[in-house]
């Protein structure tokens, strides 16, 4: 779910980074392989820690494969905190996997590096262009090529105490105005809690207010990429995010130091009337809290004057590696992996949404009110950062959230804050990392 950087050829000689070892079931990392008797393996690598409990899955996707293919499964678990130092050293060493979980910000990189096959031909000729989220398969798109499977997403709406809108009248907003409108109500009302705190160090909650004003983070013109954020529509969204705080005092001072955790910290703990939130969030702080059960809905963030600002798909697609002695085969799995039964067992498990557009729709029909909104606004208004492998470094360098607490602490301006972010973003961009 992150990106590092490098030109094609630096990358190729930089890879050789930390020699990380394989969480695994059986065996390293390598192609598909045979024992000489005719039978295949997959080698695929999944990141540990998305569905808790992921052996059960595993165990029986590997028992229908090989009914269907007569192949075995090597699956090897990797934790995400050493999975890019992996992925780069195996890159290097010629070692990568047939198949793997690739985080959505790493796709470009690993694809710019050679090591990824395109999977378009393979997509168009199943039939499967159209049920492919259009935001998640932004996200394994490099020109007419698409070098990772859509998996599975996460997006952040707004999740709000039920009972604190029902005791004071309110209705979940549609407008920019009307979040205004609910957070003055409440400020009012309810001295006790934080109406909607605002993070400093949470960059993906800047991008709907970014993108909803019609602004880019970062454009492309003839293979060059730009920063956008000090556009003037990117800086009227982001003072009219920055203002929440600024402005109408929904906030807390602290919160300019905030991460997204501890924003949920704080509304588990019954501190905040309305918080930014990804969809695997609410379940875990009925857990924490369980005096909320029951006292909690979403909504999805609104559009200045209506319909849903964009939100930023965070989440995994699945690859097929170069070095596959068996890409059919590997293709097999992706695709069994990444459409129906398996596809929505694994969104089930995992809490996250699917990569399937028909299996998404069934998450907007659903009649819980923590699902619902999320997939709607997964479906509808779902958007990928920036697809180029210099947007990770931009990520790792916090150039989004430096801007955004130099803001909320009133170090700088919009103007200010959003010239610095974005002259770091071009020194990065023209550096061709």
């Amino acid at each position: 779910m992150s990106s590092m950087p490098g030109s094609r050829t630096a990358r190729r000689s930089a890879v050789a980074v930390l020699a990380a070892a394989a969480l695994a079931l059986t065996g390293c990392g390598g192609d598909a392989a045979s024992d000489g008797s005719g039978d295949r393996t997959l080698t695929v690598w999944i990141m540990e820690g998305t569905n808790p409990d992921a052996q059960p899955f595993f165990s029986e996707l590997s028992a229908a494969f090989q009914q269907r293919t007569g192949a075995t499964l090597d699956v090897q678990f990797v934790q995400w905190a050493g999975a890019h130092d992996k992925f780069v050293t195996s890159i290097a060493g010629g070692t990568t996997p047939d198949v793997a979980e690739v985080g959505t910000t790493w796709v470009a990189e690993f694809a710019d590096a050679g090591a990824l096959a395109d999977l378009a031909p393979r997509v168009r000729d199943a039939g499967l262009t159209d049920d492919l989220v259009a935001g998640l398969a932004e996200a394994g798109t490099l020109g007419d090529a698409l070098y990772g499977m859509p998996w599975y997403a996460g997006v952040r709406s707004v999740i709000y105490r039920t009972d604190v809108f029902a005791e004071l009248g309110l209705a979940p907003p549609t407008t920019w105005d009307e979040l205004v409108a609910v957070g003055q109500r409440i400020k009012q009302a309810r001295p006790d809690l934080v109406p909607l705190p605002i993070a400093g160090d949470d960059e993906f909650v800047v991008y709907p207010f970014l993108w909803g004003t019609g602004g880019q983070v970062a454009t492309q013109n003839g293979g060059a990429w730009t920063s956008g954020v000090d556009s003037p529509q990117a800086r009227q969204g982001i003072q009219f995010y920055a203002d929440l705080a600024l402005e109408h005092g929904f906030s807390t001072p602290a919160a300019a130091n905030w991460r997204g955790t501890d924003v949920s910290d704080a509304f588990a703990k019954g501190q905040a009337a309305m918080i930014f939130s990804g969809n695997w969030v609410p379940k875990a702080i009925v857990e924490d809290a369980p005096d909320l059960q029951g006292k909690i809905g979403a909504f999805p963030i609104p559009g200045p004057t209506g319909g849903l600002a964009p939100s930023v798909l965070g989440g995994s697609l699945l690859s097929v590696f170069e070095t596959s002695d068996d890409p059919d085969l590997a293709w097999q799995l992706v695709e069994m992996m990444g459409t129906g039964e398996f596809a929505a067992k694994w969104a089930q498990q995992s809490g996250y949404f699917p990569g399937s557009t028909a299996l998404l729709d069934e998450a907007v029909r659903s009649p819980d009110p923590l699902v619902a909104p999320f997939a709607r606004q997964m479906a509808e208004a779902g958007r990928s950062v920036p697809v180029t492998p210099a947007f990770g470094q931009i990520q790792g360098k916090k150039t989004i959230a430096a801007m955004m607490r130099s803001i909320l602490t009133g170090e700088a301006t919009v103007e200010q804050a959003t010239s610095a972010a974005a002259a770091e973003m071009n020194e990065i961009f023209a550096s061709g990392a």
